[in-house]
């Protein structure tokens, strides 16, 4: 593998300065964001409240997150990306340290803390389609492939270590100082990003205003099938699979696995399994992109299917562990196939349009979760997630683009959308090297 030598360390010639500081301030703050989501909790617990008021906190942040997404990509394609992600850690910096100077004063309320996750909600709805854009402008053609598998396998280790390191903070220390952490490692990322390189970047050109960007964003979306596809696809498959984990999970362990231990323990099995998947991508570059990250998501539907069951934890780890694998494959692939169909100058606006549609549906299927589980049966409402999986991804294998996309190792920024069966999708270069 080509190397570039520093007078301390040797690096791959696609682990660029951009690049290298992209993933160590992801790193950072996904140490820190993944415990304070723990601690958020138990703060709340501790200030007298009860799982409804967990509910509130956490849907405080996503409504705000799902409301300002797309406003955010659009002034991401608009703005420099690093001055909206630094501004974007700067609210998040400030927001977790007043919760953490709340929570360890003994006086937060419910409301400041639903306040303050908010704040933290828009400050993510700005930061994502902004950091997505940028990372995927940082890396080129061939090694786009390594480049993105090694960023995933460094953020999803960061999440497994995040939660771990948050739990036992919180054990030892309480759930404040959590926060406190969090709200240092969002001021570490900061400045880190403060320092990224956009000069590669050509200046943008003057545009029609914020909704025209949105409706630009929108027709590079509609305008390629293989992406509005796959959107709608993972609109519906996150939203019965977060029900199907974030309710139900909980209580199939609890009657009949034993607690919350052996749930945890396969959530960890889920988060194993997507380091092991990234570390595959490093070196396996499968030609039909979304042909196969679109059968590997297949198996998402399995950890339903396997609570509806149930099974027994063992077997459920295992089944967590390939999904995981799987999950991943096709993440890498997604950022791939952005990576080297999209223009450069609406990377963030096509990104928000993503974000937004993996988690628009979300609250509702949370929602009607305990309604259906009434209305159907708790083992009838599983298998009914793992239909839906099923479904929407076997209807995205009908797309001829979805099928025929294949790997390039040129980008095609500056090109229009392509609308029918045949050029970006079949338009293949040899590739060489690594990717």
């Amino acid at each position: 593998m080509p190397t570039t030598s520093s007078s301390s360390s040797r690096r791959p010639v696609w682990a660029g300065r951009n690049y290298t500081l992209l993933t160590a301030s992801a790193v950072v703050t996904s140490l820190g964001s993944h415990g304070a989501l723990i601690a958020s909790a138990f703060a709340v617990l501790a200030a007298g409240g009860d799982g409804g008021d967990v509910g509130l906190v956490a849907a405080a942040r996503t409504l705000p997150l799902v409301l300002f997404l797309l406003i955010g990509g659009a002034v991401a394609d608009r703005l420099p990306r690093h001055h909206v992600m630094v501004a974007a850690n700067v609210l998040n910096c400030v927001s977790q340290a007043a919760f953490a100077v709340l929570v360890l004063a003994g006086e937060a309320r419910l409301w400041q803390m639903m306040l303050l996750s908010a704040l933290g909600g828009v400050g993510q709805a700005f930061f994502g389609p902004a950091a997505e854009g940028m990372l995927l402008s940082s890396v080129e053609g061939e090694q786009a492939g390594r480049a993105f598998a090694v960023f995933r396998m460094a953020m999803q280790g960061a999440t497994l270590g995040g939660a771990a390191l948050g739990g036992l903070m919180i054990a030892v220390m309480g759930p404040g100082w959590v926060l406190a952490a969090d709200a240092a490692a969002f001021a570490v990322a900061a400045a880190l990003r403060a320092f990224l390189d956009v000069k590669h970047i050509p200046p943008r050109a003057p545009g029609g205003g914020l909704l025209s960007d949105l409706r630009d964003g929108w027709r590079e979306v509609s305008g390629r099938p293989w992406l509005w596809g796959i959107v709608i696809q993972f609109s519906v498959a996150n939203a019965v699979v977060g029900a199907a984990d974030a309710v139900y999970g909980p209580l199939v362990a609890r009657d009949h696995l034993g607690g919350a231990a052996p749930w945890g323990l396969a959530l960890a099995f889920f988060g194993a399994g997507t380091v092991l998947g990234a570390l595959l991508m490093t070196r396996w570059k499968p030609r039909r992109l979304l042909f196969v990250g679109t059968l590997c998501v297949f198996p998402l539907a399995l950890p339903s299917a396997a609570l509806a069951v149930p099974v027994p934890v063992a077997v459920l780890c295992a089944v967590m562990c390939l999904t995981g694998v799987t999950v991943e494959v096709f993440g890498v692939s997604w950022m791939t196939a952005l990576h080297q169909e999209i223009p450069e100058e609406k990377l963030s606006r096509v990104s928000a349009y993503d974000w937004f549609g993996s988690v628009a549906l979300v609250p509702a299927t949370m929602a009607l979760a305990g309604p259906a589980e009434t209305a159907f049966g708790r083992t009838e409402a599983l298998w009914g997630c793992a239909a839906l999986v099923v479904v929407v991804t076997a209807a995205v294998l009908c797309v001829p683009d979805v099928r025929n996309l294949r790997r390039r190792t040129v980008p095609v920024a500056g090109t229009a959308p392509d609308t029918g069966d045949k050029g970006s999708a079949d338009a293949e270069r040899p590739v060489g090297g690594l990717g």
